[in-house]
Order: structure tokens, then sequence, then C-alpha cells
């Protein structure tokens, strides 16, 4: 997902959304949607693949747009008001997409698309907190009707449980004195905020260490959203609900951000080739090229595959 741009008008107390989608053309392309199609966008964001997709598929076919986030949801219906009866937007998590095409009475769609990372839009609202560069309640839900928020698990964890997770999602080094010392400071007052647990990550690595160009708490913050929103989980459920939802020569893209999930995709697709269920479209990631790097600098990571299904 790209940056966002916001626009105030004089005719509106909304603030209206805009942003630049990661790698647009690479995942429309891949994706090949045509006229009278049904495409899923497993993760709409703020619906600017979905735009791409929908001039496309217009006038007669249809888009499914899913997103756990229901304040993106919103400003993806905004954005893609020209496009109201192509659409259906669903506030769920992606690993639901069988039960969402089940509600629509849809069995089989032409392609899906995944674009697994987290937005700009939910990066620079400080009151979701799943950045450092602003104080903020230690949340990071995706889902803000969610049980469990990033508070639960700091102020509650062992420090072996909180070891575990910055080692496995943030693969963090520090891992064991991160969560050493985030269990003594706790003992005090609970940990409320994101610079609060920032300060605390950047005393438990050596300054010898701390990287200049990424910040030192940049992992153990990934590695608490990933726990919090139980993201590989749900990436591996969703992947598996789609290709069973493909139609036979349907497309399946996915768009990831760390290695993490790029693992993920890349077994499951290797394995469907094997299988001889699938053609794996992309033998190597995708990645962005150097002017969109330059454009939005968050989608430097970004890696792309896609497969057809036989």
């Amino acid at each position: 997902m790209g940056p966002i741009v916001m626009n105030e008008t004089h005719n509106t107390k909304r603030s209206l959304y805009s942003h630049i989608p990661v790698m647009s053309k690479e995942a429309v392309e891949l994706l090949n949607p045509k006229a009278g199609e049904v495409i899923i966008d497993g993760t709409l964001g703020l619906g600017g693949h979905a735009k791409e997709i929908l001039k496309r598929i217009i006038p007669s076919g249809t888009l499914i747009g899913i997103d756990a986030d229901g304040k993106s949801l919103e400003a993806a219906k905004e954005n893609l008001k020209m496009y109201t009866e192509q659409c259906f937007f669903i506030n769920d998590n992606f690993r639901n997409l069988g039960k969402a095409l089940d509600s629509l009475g849809i069995k089989k769609v032409n392609a899906v698309l995944l674009d697994i990372g987290i937005s700009s839009f939910q990066l620079d609202d400080e009151s979701r907190g799943f950045s450092f560069k602003a104080q903020g309640p230690l949340d990071m839900r995706l889902d803000t009707k969610g049980p469990i928020s990033a508070f639960d698990l700091v102020n509650s964890l062992s420090e072996a449980e909180l070891s575990k997770i910055f080692k496995e999602y943030g693969e963090e080094i520090w891992h064991k004195r991160i969560a050493g010392n985030i269990v003594s400071a706790r003992k005090n007052n609970p940990i409320k905020t994101t610079w609060e647990l920032r300060e605390i990550i950047i005393r438990s690595v050596p300054r010898s260490k701390r990287g200049r160009k990424i910040d030192p708490a940049t992992q153990s913050f990934q590695a608490l959203r990933i726990a919090v929103n139980r993201e590989l989980e749900s990436l591996s459920l969703a992947l598996d609900a789609a290709f069973d939802r493909l139609q036979p020569n349907g497309r399946l893209v996915v768009i990831s951000f760390h290695s993490l999930e790029d693992r993920i995709v890349k077994n499951m697709f290797r394995e469907m080739e094997k299988q001889s269920l699938a053609k794996v479209l992309t033998k190597k990631p995708l990645r962005p090229g150097e002017v969109e790097i330059e454009v939005n600098h968050r989608s430097r990571s970004a890696r792309l595959r896609a497969l057809e299904r036989l």
C-alpha cells in the first residue's frame, strides 16, 4: 500500500484520502482483469489497486473489496464512489474470504489480489499505535474491534513469550534483552504508549549496534503488530481460500513486505505448482523500480508474486 495525501475542501467537513498503490502497474498486468469478470481485492486499503482493476472490468464486472480496518474501508468507499454499482465492500479479515463470497452467493472468481502491507493511512494515524514516530496508545489492531491490543501483549505476556515474538516475527537479534527490560519496566507502571515502548527497546540495543538508517525499534514494533493481528496465520488461511475459489486460468497476485510473509507465499505457490494445480508466473519476486521507491520509500521492501490456476 502506498503514501496518502489528504485534501481538504471548503465544501465538506470530511477529509478525503488518496494514495499511490505499490506496484500497481505490475499487479494489474498480472491479474489481467477483463470486462465482466469478478475480482477480489482482499486487502482493499484505500482502494488504489481496486480503482485500476475497476477501470478494466466495467461496466458488467464486479469487484469485492475486503478489509479488516473499518476506517480504511470507509475511505475506500469514498474513493470508489463512482464505481458503487460494481462493488461490494466487506469489513472482515481476508482469512474469511470464502465466508464473504458465500454471503454474496458467489462460488468462483477470476482473480484475487492480496496487498499485505500496512498503509500510510494507518501508520500515520497516531491513535492507532502502529508507529513510534508519533506518541500514541499501544494498540496496533487492524480491526479496532479486535479483543487483543499491543498493550495487552506487552503488559501481560511472560518474558519468554515476548522474546519469542520478537525473535520469530521480528527476527530481532536482541529479543531476550528487549523482553527482559519490558518485564522489568512494567513492574512499576504499565507500558501505555509507543514512545515508552520505543525507549525501552532502544535502551536494550547496544549503542554500537544501533543502525543509522533503520530505527532500533522497527523490528520489534513489526513483530508486535504481526502477533496482535495474527497476520501470518491469516495470510496462510487467505491464500488457501483464495486459491480454492479461483476459476481455471484464474490468477492470484500477492504483494508482501517482509521475508516472513514472502516465504509463506513462495512456499504455497511452489506447492501448488508441484502438484500440477497451478503455474507460477513469477519465478522470482518482482520488486519496485527506482522511480517508485523514490516517490514512495515505503515501497522499497515490496515483493510481488503471481500464479495462475490450471
